[in-house]
């Protein structure tokens, strides 16, 4: 979900109505994570890049007896969250600078680590948050290597006037930037510390409606660090041909849909006792 950690530019905060737009497919997703996590009881919750606290909402009624803390960065998300009453504590923060006050049992995070870097100290660190044999719940986009992201990557390299770059290279390191591991590398970095270790991978196959479907998806999430770092013409000139080349990646059925294939991996792992 939106916030925490994740890159922003001034006047670049989230739109929670553009987020929103998808959010039963962005949803599902974070309720089978959740699924899969086996601790039954719990008394502090945290949930990492909470966004608007839709999935928060639900976390805390899996577990009526804990204290359910949401952590984002994002002010727009949490206004958001805060509009709706409830016994959760709404927490404007940076999960990279984060660290609970005492060891949760649960330490949640839908779609929003992938932002950060150097995952090789971070999800050790999380981990060892935690009380012994608490659970932590992450579920990341593999979008890197999809055509949505690919192109994206491309328009900024050549999408300029004669083939030239469109942005400075801060840009393009911001919208290229792949941080997330593969995940057997996950497993060796919890292994050690963890009693259990459960990894997978699921592709969607997202049927989205409406024109230009699969750009209105992007906007909200992975084409941020180029919507905060262009404007003007060069904006409307990458927007345009991003637009096209899209299109022509992700051509429209005969019944006006979009058929987006979009993978995500999951990991659970619960501390040594």
């Amino acid at each position: 979900m939106p916030g925490a950690g994740r890159p922003q530019a001034a006047g670049g905060d989230w739109d929670p109505a553009q987020y929103d737009r998808f959010r039963d497919f962005r949803l599902r997703p974070a309720l089978e994570l959740l699924d899969r996590v086996s601790i039954t009881r719990a008394s502090l919750v945290y949930d990492l890049g909470c966004g608007a606290g839709t999935i928060t909402r639900i976390v805390a009624d899996r577990f009526p007896g804990a204290r359910v803390v949401g952590l984002d960065r994002s002010p727009r998300m949490l206004a958001r969250a805060r509009a709706e009453q409830g016994r959760i504590e709404w927490v404007r923060g940076d999960i990279r600078e984060w660290q609970p006050e005492r060891a949760p049992d649960l330490i949640f995070s839908n779609a929003a680590l992938h932002w950060l870097e150097d995952h090789q100290a971070l999800f050790p660190r999380l981990l060892d948050y935690l009380a012994p044999g608490g659970c932590l719940a992450v579920q990341m986009p593999l979008s890197h290597a999809q055509p949505s992201h690919t192109l994206m990557c491309e328009t900024l390299a050549n999408g300029g006037a004669g083939g030239s770059r469109l942005g400075d290279k801060a840009v393009a390191a911001a919208a290229g930037r792949d941080w997330v591991l593969d995940s057997d590398a996950y497993y060796d970095l919890l292994a050690p510390r963890a009693s259990e270790v459960d990894i997978w991978e699921t592709e969607y196959l997202h049927r989205l409606e409406g024109e230009d479907a699969v750009l209105a998806w992007v906007r909200a999430t992975g084409l941020r660090p180029v919507l905060n770092g262009l404007a003007g013409a060069d904006l409307e000139r990458f927007l345009e041909m991003y637009r096209e080349r899209l299109r022509a990646a992700y051509p429209r059925r005969a019944d006006g849909s979009t058929v987006y294939p979009f993978p995500r991996l999951f990991l659970v792992a619960t501390r040594q006792d």
